[in-house]
């Protein structure tokens, strides 16, 4: 090449990628039929030494002397994506697979593979650093895998300076501290033979998955002790022989003589012997002497010719000739068109050839790039210990289907824990998380309410409605509590409060056929049949409390109760007066408690009171069903609404129940035959012990007991009531009949005086 630039290595592998074009070439005009009948193609070789310069220099000089700029360069290398911007490179096609497709066949791999930690290692330049960022973007749209560091190195790492020194250290460092599963190494194979010399050196043991620049290199698997560096899986071109190129190499280039041939032959001659020769299973030029220079054994060349480099050539000149023809119009006899034709004319017959060569079928997309996958490659490392054998073990190919062994891919999953302590996937119960390293999970317990199915995957909190099992692994309907019927505690309150409704609705019939006499009209006459009538609405509220709290339940409940309960006291607490009032010879006193002494205006303002504080309640804050959620249980309960309204309700009763006790106490050494005074006393006083207990016992209650005793209250209440102050009365009527008359009252009165030393006047 002309210029100040120059070469300073020769390398056999680039040496036969030019025979594999030159070989191509003349199959196309020696073959019988003719390709291109009457028509022979040439071709002009440049080097560019692997240097972006060297390339852009060469391409510039074959161009020069064309009279058309769009000329077509077809590439067999080159797989930077942007070359697919056609805006920029119009004119640009290849015949090996764009990076883009290789960054998602390395993902798709990664994932296959169950990894769950990467570490990428790229250069800085189009190639690498468009590799490691397209990787970047994948991976962080992978929510399984995690990328522990990310490193770029200098596009001349592999020059011997302190830099680079400094570089690699660093590097190796932090590999081997690294708990990545796999590093990805995304650089040309320069770079790489010297991080893998230090691999090697400092016994590295890695996973490495190398791009397409490095995958099937001769150079990097020939390293001594390659296999203390570790795994290799790799991507490279479809890799295919080109027809009798490999007998044509063997042949020592057929007998064909070019200045290429010459030139290199010139460094590297034949060996002229055997002995001189490495011997086939170490076919190096870096032992053999002849002379001053290193000699190549003829039967090596083969060894070292590139499948993927040297078909993507070869496909490379039979899409030319397929263009050629079909711009020429040619069959296997004559081309209908002259060869007079613009590069462009070529260009664009070239973007249309869809053709299969051997068993490839190929064409290009609207960017130029072709219709060819990958091989995913693997370096066994075990079959001999002179020679790496890399082996092809699947096919990507770049509509994202993958191909792998079935039983490559079962070990590669079945890995649950790595040699750098990551857990990989955990029990049921357990999910992956991250603790102390950046990448590294741990199975860490999920937490109470949470399940998780195991393999990894993250803990998931179940309905509210639900709780998790103690192992964390299945969720389970939480119990929902509320009274029913088949409670043992609820079947005894249930018996009592129909047992109380029976009662007294016996006792209205007794109190009915008996309301002419004497004892019903000490109870108080009519008022006695509201008083029942208030009970027996306080026993058939009780059963309110059973089954599932409804809106209708909840507002009965204690707001009907309070009414209830209140209309029951004001009937009391007027009979309690007309007593007072009948028997009080204070004729100061005497006045003022007659004023009081109206039954129906009694029972009307005190039950009025009680019966306006319970409509507000009903109406402002009206109770309502609830559920109170916690770690196993749901109760169903009756939230209250307002407690200020409770207090009030259960307080204006209290002091309803207390004034009464405190007038029957009054009243006790009144002449009263039937007790009426001595026995309210006893039943507002369990009233009032029942519901001081009730209230702290009510707050500090959680559950569906704290239901059972609010209708336990309610029922103490009612029976206290109807079995103190109005059970005697039934027993008289019915069984002390002598006792429920005038003369009987008379009589007792008459004597209660006398024993006091008082006269009693008959009036």
């Amino acid at each position: 090449m002309p210029g100040p630039l120059s070469c300073t290595d020769n390398d056999i592998r680039a040496l036969l990628r030019t025979q594999a074009m030159i070989y191509a070439i003349r199959e196309i005009n020696q073959r019988t039929p003719r390709a291109l009948p009457n028509l022979t193609l040439g071709y002009d070789i440049y080097d560019t030494c692997g240097d972006v310069n060297f390339a852009i220099r060469a391409t510039l000089q074959l161009l020069k002397n064309q009279s058309d700029p769009q000329s077509c360069v077809i590439s067999y290398y080159s797989t930077s994506e942007l070359l697919s911007r056609k805006f920029k490179f119009p004119t640009f096609l290849r015949t090996v697979s764009s990076d883009e497709y290789q960054t998602k066949a390395i993902a798709k791999l990664v994932a296959e593979f169950n990894w769950k930690t990467v570490a990428i290692v790229a250069s800085n330049d189009a190639y690498g650093k468009y590799g490691s960022d397209k990787l970047v973007d994948i991976f962080s749209n992978m929510k399984d895998v995690c990328i522990e560091f990310t490193v770029i190195l200098p596009d001349d790492f592999s020059q011997s300076h302190f830099e680079c020194h400094t570089r690699l250290a660093k590097l190796v460092s932090r590999i081997n501290e690294s708990s990545a599963e796999a590093v990805i190494v995304f650089t040309k194979e320069s770079n790489v033979v010297v991080i893998m010399e230090a691999a090697i050196k400092y016994n590295l043991n890695r996973t490495w998955i190398a791009s397409d620049a490095w995958s099937t290199s001769t150079t990097v698997s020939a390293l001594s002790g390659i296999e203390m560096a570790g795994e290799i899986f790799g991507f490279t071109s479809k890799r295919n022989d080109v027809p009798g190129f490999k007998d044509y190499v063997i042949s020592r280039f057929d007998g064909t003589t070019n200045s290429i041939l010459e030139h290199y032959f010139t460094h590297y001659p034949l060996c002229s012997n055997q002995s001189e020769a490495n011997r086939e299973s170490d076919c190096s030029l870096t032992n053999s002497q002849q002379g001053s220079k290193r000699c190549l054994d003829p039967t090596c060349l083969a060894n070292y010719i590139e499948k993927d480099l040297s078909y993507n050539i070869y496909l490379a000149v039979q899409v030319i000739v397929e263009g050629l023809r079909r711009l020429l119009k040619c069959d296997n006899h004559r081309c209908e068109r002259s060869a007079k034709f613009t590069p462009l004319e070529l260009l664009m017959e070239i973007k249309k050839v869809n053709f299969t060569v051997n068993t490839t079928h190929i064409f290009f997309d609207q960017n130029g790039d072709p219709s060819l996958g990958y091989e995913i490659v693997y370096w066994n490392m075990t079959e001999s210990k002179k020679r790496t054998h890399i082996e092809t073990i699947g096919e990507y190919w770049p509509d994202g289907k993958i191909k792998l062994s079935d039983d490559l891919v079962r070990k590669m999953r079945n890995v649950t824990v790595t040699v750098y302590n990551c857990s990989k996937t955990c029990q049921p119960g357990q999910q992956l998380k991250l603790q102390s390293k950046l990448c590294c999970d741990d199975c860490v317990p999920c937490a109470d309410g949470e399940i998780s199915a195991g393999n990894g995957e993250e803990c998931t909190p179940c309905r509210s409605e639900q709780y998790s099992s103690p192992q964390k692994d299945k969720c389970f309907n939480k119990t929902v509590e509320f009274l029913r019927w088949r409670d043992h505690f609820i079947i005894f309150l249930s018996s009592m409060e129909v047992f109380g409704i029976i009662v007294t609705i016996m006792f209205a019939i007794v109190f009915t056929i008996y309301r002419s006499t004497p004892i019903v009209k000490a109870v108080g006459g009519y008022l006695c049949f509201l008083e029942l009538f208030s009970l027996l609405a306080c026993f058939c509220l009780t059963l309110s409390y059973v089954g599932k709290p409804t809106t209708a339940s909840c507002m009965v409940r204690l707001p009907l109760f309070g009414i209830a309960f209140s209309l029951c006291i004001s009937c009391i607490l007027a009979n309690l007066l007309q007593i007072l009032v009948g028997f009080n010879f204070d004729l100061k006193l005497g006045s003022w408690i007659k004023k009081l002494n109206k039954p129906i205006a009694v029972v009307t303002i005190v039950f009025g009171i009680q019966l306006a504080l319970c409509v507000s309640w009903l109406c402002f804050y009206p109770p309502r069903p609830s559920q109170v959620v916690s770690s196993r249980t749901i109760l169903h309960q009756c939230e209250i609404g307002s407690t200020a309204l409770l207090i009030a309700m259960l307080g204006y009763n209290s002091l309803l129940a207390l004034i009464c006790f405190l007038f029957a106490f009054k009243g006790r050494q009144l002449p009263d035959l039937y007790k009426n005074a001595r026995l309210i006393s006893i039943s507002m006083l369990l009233f009032l012990i029942v519901w001081l207990f009730f209230i702290p016992i009510h707050l500090k209650l959680v559950g569906k007991e704290k239901q059972a005793i609010e209708c336990a209250a309610i029922l103490i209440s009612s029976y206290s009531i109807l079995g103190c102050h109005l059970a005697p009365k039934c027993h008289i009527m019915v069984f002390r009949k002598e006792l429920n008359n005038e003369n009987a009252i008379t009589a007792y009165i008459k004597k209660h005086y006398e024993q006091r030393g008082m006269t009693v006047v008959k009036s």
